[in-house]
């Protein structure tokens, strides 16, 4: 990052697969509002530096052809990379790593919007922060509700509770799931030492993104934040900034049929496997 009160660099990747259309054109639209908001506000400077890697097949390019038009290329210029297939989530980001030469680096997915302060709400925090090297978002549903998706490290117990388990058995153990979910801190306070951030948005130091070799490439799908969050916190805080308000329109591994699920269990096995087990 520049020294204290300079704007900062701002690159941004976002990786797709077969994505919503006019989900995308929101999220670029919001970006580029969100952008333009940065350095009017002194927090951004130069053009953003924009990464769409698609992972999909070639018969799903017009569509994302289209939705790329949102974006407002005053902002900054945005490079598609393509062709590659489908590699996966982390793998996907990586693809840009070597490339980056900005101070923060937003990972984001493509069904998110962001309120017009919100990058100016991270990029201030990294800024006034140095012991902070992640940014966390405050989160809502479509429906105005919050999503909490900081959260404490999980149990196997807590993980089939939220993502599996029936609405009648959540509801009986909904204080483990509160406490994973962090409900008790997670509000309009900044909080500066959460343990895991979610990957749908984070705002991270590119030197240490890039020094930490970015997401580890054998998590295909889901935990892949959760990994990289854990590395994160062996150099730096990750904080929650309230202010940073973003709109999350995703779902969970259970109701994307059985491959997600799939993918879900192997990840999760992996990463108690590399950070430790813990059954409940």
């Amino acid at each position: 990052m520049p020294a204290p009160g300079l704007p900062a660099r701002l690159s941004v990747a976002i990786v797709t697969y077969r994505c919503d259309a006019a989900l995308l054109e929101r999220a670029l639209r919001s970006l580029a509002r969100a952008s333009a908001r940065a350095r009017r506000d002194q927090q951004l400077r130069d053009e953003v530096a924009l990464h769409i890697i698609d992972n999909g097949p070639a018969d799903s390019r017009a569509a994302l052809g289209r939705a790329l038009a949102a974006w407002d290329a005053a902002q900054g210029k945005l490079t598609l990379h393509s062709g590659h297939g489908n590699v996966g989530y982390g793998r996907g980001n990586n693809l840009v790593l070597a490339s980056l030469g900005s101070d923060a680096h937003l990972v984001m997915n493509p069904d998110v919007e962001l309120d017009e302060g919100a990058l100016g709400a991270a990029l201030g925090s990294l800024a006034r922060h140095p012991s902070v090297g992640l940014v966390a978002p405050a989160v809502n549903g479509d429906d105005g509700s919050c999503q909490f998706l900081c959260k404490r490290y999980p149990s196997v117990w807590v993980l089939f509770l939220r993502g599996f388990a029936p609405s009648a058995v959540r509801k009986r153990f909904e204080p483990a799931l509160a406490h994973y979910e962090m409900r008790d801190v997670i509000g309009e306070r900044f909080v500066e030492r959460v343990p895991l951030a979610s990957g749908c948005f984070m705002v991270v130091r590119t030197a240490l993104f890039k020094r930490l070799g970015g997401f580890d490439p054998r998590f295909f799908m889901y935990f892949e934040d959760y990994d990289l969050s854990m590395r994160v916190g062996r150099e730096a805080a990750i904080a929650y900034v309230p202010e940073a308000r973003i709109v999350h329109h995703g779902g969970e591994a259970a109701r994307k049929g059985l491959r997600h699920v799939a993918w879900f269990v192997a990840s999760a096995w992996r990463f108690f496997r590399r950070h430790g087990w813990k059954l409940a």
